[in-house]
């Protein structure tokens, strides 16, 4: 799934493209939507929210329109007669504008609401790592509350703070030194990991090829993500995979055994 600057970086690609405009095309490919028109209205801003989007178009009245890329999704900005570089029979939603389109590939979550509901689209989020709403308190209090849960676990649980994936949470335990199953209360600075998945994400959200090593080549780019059995940069340990998490919702870890020892 998409981490949260991979969505900020989207909300910022449509806000650019479309914010200001009015809608020339309007057409959704999901079926509790496939009648409804926006042509005409005026797209007034796009937002990343964690791991969502939310894209506010006046109308007849005024509309939220809320997409989640969850595993496969994309938005894709495409000036007119350009071709799509991906196939039509995966369009969900297309926006189009006088001299350009944006196209919405396998989007997870399509819906459109009335302004005035969109905060209860999110309102199951923690603070926004990359949002106006950032509150470092408040992620600590959520993490806190439950002392006994996997810091790998607690870091993917979007209710805590919003915008940490599978990657960050990897990346984030390898340069903490923390297992990813890892109880909670044992982690000795929880607000330097905080601080940390905060900067990471920050030091990214304007590029597409994310690091968290510093060095852009590929394969050098991680510190242990998808590196399973590969020797880790610090002590060439091999890098091991695991599915941690709640049954029916694990999800893959990956650690150095030796910089982030099980000693729980």
């Amino acid at each position: 799934m998409p981490e949260g600057d991979t969505v900020w970086r989207a909300a910022a690609k449509l806000d650019r493209a479309l914010t200001g405009h009015r809608l020339t095309i309007s057409d959704f490919r999901v079926p509790g939507y496939a009648t409804w028109d926006l042509t005409g209205g005026t797209v007034i801003r796009t937002l990343s929210r964690g791991k969502h989007l939310l894209t506010r178009i006046d109308a007849d009245r005024a509309w939220t329109l809320h997409t989640h890329l969850k595993m496969e999704g994309s938005w894709h900005v495409y000036p007119e007669g350009e071709k799509w570089r991906r196939p039509a029979e995966q369009v969900r939603v297309v926006l189009g504008i006088q001299t350009r389109k944006a196209v919405g590939f396998s989007l997870g979550i399509v819906e459109i609401v009335p302004r005035q509901d969109e905060a209860a689209l999110v309102a199951h989020l923690g603070p926004d790592l990359l949002g106006p709403d950032w509150d470092e308190e408040r992620a600590l209090h959520n993490l806190r509350a439950e002392p006994a849960r996997p810091v790998g676990q607690a870091l993917l649980d979007q209710r805590n703070l919003a915008g940490v994936g599978n990657m960050y949470m990897a990346e984030l335990c390898f340069t903490s030194g923390i297992h990813p199953a890892t109880p909670l209360h044992l982690v000795g600075d929880l607000p330097r990991l905080v601080r940390r998945a905060k900067q990471m994400l920050e030091v990214n959200k304007e590029r597409a090829i994310q690091t968290t090593t510093g060095d852009l080549r590929p394969r050098e780019r991680m510190w242990v993500y998808r590196r399973d059995t590969s020797p880790c940069r610090r002590c060439e340990t091999p890098i091991r995979v695991e599915m941690l998490g709640e049954p029916g919702r694990e999800r893959a870890a990956y650690w150095c055994p030796s910089c982030q020892p099980a000693d729980f």
